[in-house]
């Protein structure tokens, strides 16, 4: 099973090979190895939104990152670029989710846990009252 942690650029969309067209700009989608969660895409497009070659994930899909450039030899760079903000989007959205569990955690503490109490609910707990 793929987790968050494997998510990374794997290819270029076959259904959307990039094309030397008129226009000034060659469109990129570059395929992810695996279907991104919404809030990783949300936090991607963030990240790559006050780029100079702006990227975006369609956040529902998850699956492609959909980028331009303007003449080939900038593809290979900006893919590194890119690169690099996958991997940045993945420890922030990891550090983000342990950050949550470990808030909820605190909040699910039993406070009789803790303190006086915790000590003689833990010795209360171990009494033997077999003969």
């Amino acid at each position: 099973m793929e987790g968050i942690s494997d998510i990374r650029i794997s290819g270029i969309d076959e259904s959307r090979p990039p094309r030397i067209r008129k226009e000034p700009y060659i469109n990129l989608f570059f395929r992810l190895s695996h279907k991104a969660p919404a809030k990783w895409c949300d936090r991607f497009n963030t990240l790559a939104s006050g780029r100079k070659l702006p990227s975006r994930i369609e956040i529902g899909e998850g699956l492609f990152i959909e980028t331009w450039v303007r003449k080939p030899e900038e593809i290979e760079p900006h893919l590194e670029v890119l690169k690099a903000m996958v991997r940045q989007c993945t420890e922030e959205y990891l550090a983000r989710i342990q950050s949550e569990n470990e808030a909820a955690a605190a909040r699910s503490a039993d406070p009789e846990s803790e303190g006086e109490q915790g000590r003689l609910n833990r010795i209360l707990s171990g009494l033997n009252f077999e003969d």
